[in-house]
């Protein structure tokens, strides 16, 4: 019996009772930010401002001690034309944040694929001297977006997803056709290191723990080893963690193995691991929410289980509390077949507790003690 099929078959009974509990305030257990505060960890989540509903905020100050807005501090959300800064969502975010004595991570200085950079930005004309311009332009968004929050923000996603995962190759944009690829992320945290001279610095990308990710971990194996031969500042990997029934089919020790090879891997070259934006795809689990809630927890406890093995690992934040509030609701690439609604989070759309917090907190507390 593999692994995924007992953890399941363990956390069905318990799945059943949790669907027949009558809706409940948040869970009445020891707070998730509690129990990995003892082992050394930071324990978040992602936080939109239209998901600001004083419920939601309630179970976040309850369970959280880290926000990281979930688009507010963008590129194409700060600075949607030139020159033209908003920065009032996200204070307003982390202010609240700061009142319930949470820590704020920063994400991202730069989004690296080209259509998720501002429209402006690809439509820029870089001119005479294009190399020129385009650290200009770079250095004039990180400065002021890294000046603006200052000292507040703990921990920067410097660049996000630079990894085609189809290929492994480093991905083009406006500012890597003038400078190079490599050239232009090592710039970028060598600029951010110059305007947060505290912060952690950190490569995000969301390659995963199956077969069909190899390309892509390889890819951001090879980015990393780069990085570290020019001396970039790069502290951490950012490991996303949208982890699930992507694949029809999977070899689950396989799987294991080969995610604690790259794990190894990163680690290896000196730098910290961060879980980012986790959360689990439940679209080739069953129907039945019992099943499947079930089923996403026994994914997440295999997955985590390997993961927070590394004490180097310090933070865990979720990319959405609740099923109402995740991004896997309308995302077009991640639908259900049976088109009901995705289940991802630790809790449903009425805040209550489901299997898959028992799973986190269980995690947390099994892992190792961080340094």
């Amino acid at each position: 019996m593999n692994t995924n099929r007992r953890r399941s078959l363990q956390l069905l009974a318990g799945a059943a009772a949790v669907a027949a509990m009558p809706i409940t305030p948040f869970a009445q257990e020891e707070s998730l930010k509690s129990i990995a505060s003892r082992k050394g960890m930071r324990f978040g989540n992602a936080l939109g401002y239209r998901h600001r509903t004083p419920d939601y905020l309630a179970l976040m100050a309850r369970e959280c001690n880290v926000i990281v807005a979930e688009n507010e501090t963008k590129w194409q959300a700060l600075e949607p034309r030139p020159g033209d800064y908003q920065f009032e969502k996200a204070d307003e975010m982390f202010a609240w944040a700061r009142s319930q004595g949470m820590q704020v991570r920063g994400h991202t200085l730069v989004w690296q694929p080209a259509k998720w950079l501002p429209d402006w930005v690809n439509k820029h004309d870089f001119g005479a001297n294009p190399a020129r311009e385009a650290e200009r332009l770079l250095r004039d968004h990180v400065g002021k977006v890294c000046d603006h929050f200052g000292r507040g923000i703990y921990s920067w996603d410097v660049v996000n997803e630079a990894v085609d995962p189809e290929t492994g190759l480093n991905r083009v944009n406006v500012f890597t056709e003038r400078l190079g690829a490599v050239e232009q992320i090592d710039l970028t945290f060598q600029l951010a290191r110059e305007h947060a001279p505290t912060a952690h610095l950190v490569y995000n990308d969301y390659m995963r723990w199956d077969e069909g990710s190899a390309k892509h971990r390889a890819g951001v194996l090879k980015l990393l080893q780069d990085l570290k031969k020019r001396n970039a500042p790069v502290q951490a990997l950012g490991i996303q963690s949208h982890i699930g029934s992507w694949d029809s089919s999977r070899n689950a020790s396989n799987d294991l193995r080969e995610w604690r090879k790259f794990l190894d891997e990163v680690t290896g070259m000196g730098l910290d691991l961060l879980i980012t934006e986790f959360d689990v795809n439940d679209r080739k689990l069953p129907g039945d929410i019992a099943r499947r809630d079930a089923g996403v927890a026994a994914l997440a406890r295999d997955y985590l289980d390997v993961t927070l093995s590394y004490p180097r690992l310090r933070d865990f934040l979720l990319w959405g509390m609740s099923d109402d509030h995740s991004w896997l609701l309308t995302w077009d690439e991640a639908p259900r077949t049976d088109g009901l609604p995705m289940r991802p989070t630790p809790y449903d759309a009425q805040l209550r507790a489901k299997p898959l917090r028992g799973a986190i907190a269980d995690a947390l507390r099994a892992m190792p003690q961080r340094v």
